[in-house]
């Protein structure tokens, strides 16, 4: 399927500010839009060419909106936004009527979003499950009950019914508190905690300014929300003297689950993960401190170095509880080999 933004053609509609208009094009125009199109995505519209005054492309965001102005928007004519099936080969590691259980690999998104409307979790997930998935969780997200991020590895489990959605969802939200639900993590960090093991309670949230990144926030903020991660410490690399190093592995279990947590968490406490660009990128130069094979194995990671291992839950019709585990991937354990590598 492709984008249902973009477009070769499309409906035009004339746009007239009245003696109250004001403020600036974007804004103003997403107002006399509606609800079908965000701000964000009529200020794209704008940037693409796609309005325009008197016959003149008005390519500013920012414009101000004046009493009379006539503007014409080309806008995207509508698609289905219902994902199709597509043949995408899937590591499952158990499937029975009720759930599946895969591993998943680096580089697959999990659901149709923007700038990924195909080639998902999902559109694999409906080819190989056929009709049985229809309306389970929403259109988007049949069968989804937890995500990865597109380039963190490992165990995830989807609802193939109703009841095991609802069941799964509910041992999700419990985070393992009254449930058997449990999920750990292995990640190569910068650096070595402080502590072996310990456990980090800093609430998260949207970072200002960017709807994708998050961010320790205090407390009291409005939109922070509970995040606790334990961690230990299962290997050293390149130990110093005094005892710190310039990586570890570490072991991570969720008591929540936000987005991004054991990302930023690691971050927050000064030991980013290796290959992540978005919380880490300020870490890259510690590369050069390693002996040349391991500094070009780092160098050539691309992707947050981060695997979901284990995941362990309650089968949602039998009750029997249900523990898997996958080693690291091909491209982490190389990486970590590399680490260990003694200098040149």
């Amino acid at each position: 399927m492709s984008d249902p933004f973009k477009q070769a053609s499309g409906i035009r509609k004339v746009l007239t500010a009245d003696e109250n208009a004001e403020g600036r094009l974007d804004a103003w125009m997403t107002g006399q839009l509606g609800e079908e199109f965000s701000r964000s995505r009529v200020k794209a519209l704008i940037k693409e060419g796609q309005v325009s005054v008197a016959g003149k492309v008005m390519a500013d965001p920012q414009k101000k909106v004046r009493p009379g102005d006539t503007f014409e928007i080309v806008l995207p004519e509508p698609q289905d936004p219902t994902p199709q099936g597509e043949d995408i080969a899937l590591d499952i590691l158990f499937e029975d009527d009720d759930i599946v259980v895969i591993s998943k690999p680096a580089g697959l998104v999990v659901h149709p979003a923007a700038g990924n409307w195909t080639g998902t979790l999902v559109n694999a997930l409906i080819y190989h499950c056929g009709d049985s998935l229809s309306g389970i969780g929403g259109v988007r997200r049949p069968g989804i009950v937890h995500r990865l991020d597109k380039d963190t590895t490992g165990v995830m489990v989807v609802a193939k019914n109703d009841i095991s959605h609802r069941h799964l969802s509910l041992q999700f939200a419990d985070h393992g508190r009254t449930m058997p639900l449990q999920r750990a993590y292995q990640a190569i960090v910068w650096g070595r905690p402080r502590s072996l093991n310990g456990t980090i309670n800093a609430p998260l949230g949207r970072a200002v300014g960017d709807r994708t990144r998050r961010a320790v926030k205090r407390p009291e903020t409005q939109d922070a929300d509970e995040a606790i991660t334990h961690y230990v410490v299962l290997e050293r690399f390149h130990e110093n003297p005094d005892a710190t190093s310039l990586a570890s592995l570490v072991e991570c279990h969720l008591e929540t689950g936000r987005t991004h947590q054991i990302r930023v968490h690691m971050a927050h406490i000064g030991h980013p993960l290796l290959g992540d660009t978005v919380y880490g990128a300020g870490f890259k130069t510690k590369a050069n401190l390693l002996p040349d094979t391991a500094r070009k194995t780092v160098n050539a990671f691309a992707r947050q170095a981060l695997h979901a291992y284990m995941l362990q839950f309650e089968h949602p019709r039998t009750g029997e509880v249900m523990h898997f585990e996958v080693p690291l991937p091909q491209d982490m354990e190389e990486l970590a080999t590399a680490l260990r590598a003694s200098p040149e």
